[in-house]
């Protein structure tokens, strides 16, 4: 099912690298929209637009907004740039566009990606959900200082990385040194046909201490136990593991989600590093103590994880306080830092391991 509607641009709301939020008006109704300039070309106020407003009528939460599909009035024109290569993304869709690839003949990283060797241990976090992402950043640099981080998203959420306002934040406070938009994802500052020249490119290109591997916004579960886009965790540590890096899950914790299968460990993390991960990885994990603690060291032995990854067991007192200084800017599930801790706490604390493996 596909619900197409015509609109009028109202007003623009914000603009970032690579996408703009505005407002449009649908029947007589106000509601907000997301234009990829990339994809439809720039809007103006007063453009009449095509808009998919499927995930509105389906009432999602972290894609319930509109998107442009083209300008209808004044008409799009031919969005050709001839410096782009030929590797097309969002294949046989009818957004379908070129991109030039780190892999490319013609792209000026070719070399670096047939000459690489190995990632030389180099520490890989990967994470389930893209929440996941700023608190494990955040972790990483109040531990080892300022290193180099490069985020590489996958294909199994959002495919535009423009539509994370969490990695337009990061890059613009230098966070954040270079987005890879990996598989069908697109948008990043380098391109990678799969995970693994993505991890290539990272390392050669960006010259990152650190690879951040997460799903972009959109999680999706459906209650069984295979059945949820973030199994694609156990893709990125063996990546990581089979091109010489440290892999390192981030384990997803909560005590606020009403959902028992999601309380304290995951049922996501539990299938996920306890029979879907083949490599050996680093989990780290918040010393919470009390009941909380009884509860996870329970969680992953049942779960057999135990067996399978070394644990890590670290202290929460540093990253909870960078969480703090940060939290206007950290949310999940509608839940931010005050709502649900321990989830971010996870995270930085993962982020803050990984950290530690770069001093070495």
């Amino acid at each position: 099912m596909i619900c197409l509607k015509r609109g009028a641009v109202t007003a623009i709301l914000s603009v970032r690298q690579g996408a703009m939020e505005m407002s449009v008006r649908i029947e007589g109704e106000d509601a907000q929209a997301v234009a990829y300039p990339a994809l439809t070309g720039d809007v103006a106020v007063g453009d009449e637009v095509l808009l998919n407003t499927t995930a509105v009528r389906l009432r999602l939460g972290t894609g319930g907004v509109h998107f442009v599909v083209a300008r209808l009035d004044p008409p799009m024109a031919d969005l050709i740039d001839e410096t782009q290569g030929h590797i097309v993304k969002l294949r046989y869709t009818p957004l379908q566009h070129a991109v030039t690839s780190i892999e490319e003949e013609s792209s000026p990283h070719r070399q670096a990606v047939e000459g690489f060797v190995s990632l030389a241990g180099m520490p890989v976090l990967a994470g389930e959900l893209h929440s996941h992402l700023l608190p494990a950043v955040l972790g990483a640099r109040q531990s080892a200082g300022a290193p180099v981080i490069a985020c590489i998203m996958t294909d199994t959420a959002a495919l535009p990385i423009a539509f994370s306002r969490t990695v337009a934040l990061m890059k613009d406070r230098g966070w954040l040194a270079a987005s890879i938009t990996a598989g069908q994802s697109f948008g990043g500052d380098y391109e990678a046909v799969n995970l693994y020249t993505a991890l290539i490119a990272a390392k050669e290109i960006a010259r990152a201490d650190l690879a951040v591997i997460v799903q972009g916004p959109g999680n999706v579960g459906t209650g069984t136990r295979y059945g949820f886009s973030g199994l694609a965790v156990a893709e990125a540590l063996h990546a990581a593991s089979v091109l010489g890096g440290t892999p390192v899950a981030i384990p997803r914790i909560g005590f606020a989600d009403p959902r028992d299968r999601h309380r304290g460990l995951s049922h996501h993390t539990q299938t996920t590093l306890g029979q879907a991960t083949l490599a050996r990885a680093f989990l780290p994990m918040p010393q919470l103590g009390g009941s909380q603690q009884e509860l996870l060291e329970a969680q992953l032995e049942a779960s057999g994880i135990i067996l399978r990854h070394d644990i890590r067991w670290a202290p929460v007192d540093a990253a909870r306080q960078v969480l703090e200084e940060n939290a206007p800017f950290l949310q999940s599930m509608g839940r931010g830092l005050a709502n649900d801790p321990v989830f971010f706490l996870a995270a930085a604390v993962a982020g803050a391991v990984a950290g530690d493996m770069i001093k070495g």
